[in-house]
Parts: structure tokens; sequence; C-alpha cells
């Protein structure tokens, strides 16, 4: 087995005013050659936007684009759609840009921050059509078992988003004692595993709120909850 770990105070951080950014790897200004990237997934944001505030529109191409709102609302606009789309905790929103697209991504409140989660995964096909999916997750479905919320094109497990790309992004809410065995895909696969809130042992390492391990070459690993813990689940190719 080949594990990495991220403490939480080891990610970038940017304080834009109306913007705090927290980069698990390079992205922007912040620039670390040890955190560039773990496999196919190449940015793990975790944003916090003040009321009223937001991206101005921007562009995207050939990469696979996964938002998770954590509280809020975020409100999206882009070149596929013309009208406002507003997701809430609970929904998951994925973008194939693909070709190329311009988006908007806005703090839907007048009072209240808004904080999510912003993964880029590389796509396994450049070029493609630019696609939107938006979906809401049942929080029951995910207590002390694991659901999945994203999944590769080519996987026909129904209800979850797709993307191009032989990955898995899964989310567990456990209670405290409460364990859990992760199967990965292929040995060519590993998994960045993010501690939303909580304390947990993974593979023998304390991960507590906003620590992340990345753990790689190895069939199987396992989780325990020290405390009632949430965990982000996000599988990938590490050759591609």
């Amino acid at each position: 087995m080949k594990k990495i770990v991220h403490k939480a105070g080891s990610r970038g951080f940017a304080n834009h005013g109306w913007l705090q950014a927290n980069h698990s790897f390079s992205f922007a200004s912040y620039r670390d050659a040890n955190k560039d990237n773990f496999g196919a997934l190449r940015v793990l944001n975790d944003d916090v936007i003040a009321p009223k505030m937001g991206f101005g529109t921007h562009p995207h191409d050939n990469m696979e684009i996964i938002t998770i709102p954590l509280k809020g609302e975020l409100k999206h606009r882009d070149s596929m759609h013309n009208s406002w789309e507003s997701i809430h905790p609970g929904e998951v929103q994925v973008m194939s840009a693909g070709t190329g697209i311009q988006h908007s991504e806005i703090n839907g409140s007048q009072e209240e921050h808004l904080g999510l989660f912003q993964i880029w995964v590389i796509p396994d096909t450049r070029n493609v059509e630019p696609r939107y999916g938006q979906k809401s997750f049942k929080e029951a479905d995910r207590k002390n078992k694991l659901q999945t919320l994203v999944t590769t094109m080519g996987d026909h497990m129904e209800g979850a988003l797709k993307i191009h790309q032989d990955a898995k992004i899964s989310r567990i809410d456990l209670d405290a004692g409460q364990s859990f065995q992760y199967n990965l895909k292929s040995e060519n696969h590993g998994v960045y595993v993010m501690v939303i809130y909580g304390k947990a042992s993974i593979e023998n390492e304390v991960l507590e709120t906003r620590d992340a391990i990345g753990v790689s070459e190895v069939g199987e690993f396992s989780a325990e909850a020290i405390e009632e813990t949430a965990l982000l689940l996000i599988e990938v190719p590490m050759k591609f």
C-alpha cells in the first residue's frame, strides 16, 4: 500500500475577502510540486463565498467538474443554459467542459455564506460535447453505508451522475465506532479521502476535519469513525 497524508493546515489558502479558498492541490497562485494532483484528480477546492458574491463568467475546456455544496445556495449559469440553476446541500452538480463552456457561479443568498467543494477530474476522452447534470441525494442513504454520487459513463449504476473518466465519487456518514471497508476498482486506482467533519482512523492514520489521505497500490482499505464523521471519497486512475 502507498499512502499520503495531507493535513488540513497544509493546504494552500487564499483570502480574497469575498472568497476564502483552501486548495488541496496546486491551483491559481498556490503551487506545490508535491501536490499537483492525485492521479486523475486535479483539483479539490474547499471554498467559502460571501453573500451575493461569486465567480463571473469564465471558460473551461476538457475537464470534468463536480461541485458539492455543503451549506447555503449555489446559483449556476452556463453557455448551455441561459437560466440560473440553484444547487443546495444534498445535491451534486457535474459538468463535462469538453470542447469548451462558459459559466458563472454565485452565492444565491443575500445573507448566508456559501460553502462548497469543487472537484476537477482529468477526463479520459477529450473534446466531447459539453454536458450538464444535477441530482439530489438523500442523507439517509449514506448513514453508515457508502453512497455513490458520481461514476463513469460506462457504468450502468442507476442514480449516480456520470463523468468521462473511470472514477467514482462517494460519501458516507459514520456514527462513532462504526467502520467500513472500501474495495477499489482496480490496482491502477487510488482513493483520496477527505474528512468533511469528525475524526476517523484510516489505515492507522488519525484524521480530523478537512484532513485527507490518498491510498493507492492496494485492493482495499478500512476506515473507523472515532467520533461522528462524514467522509468524501474520490477514486481515480493513478495512471491515465
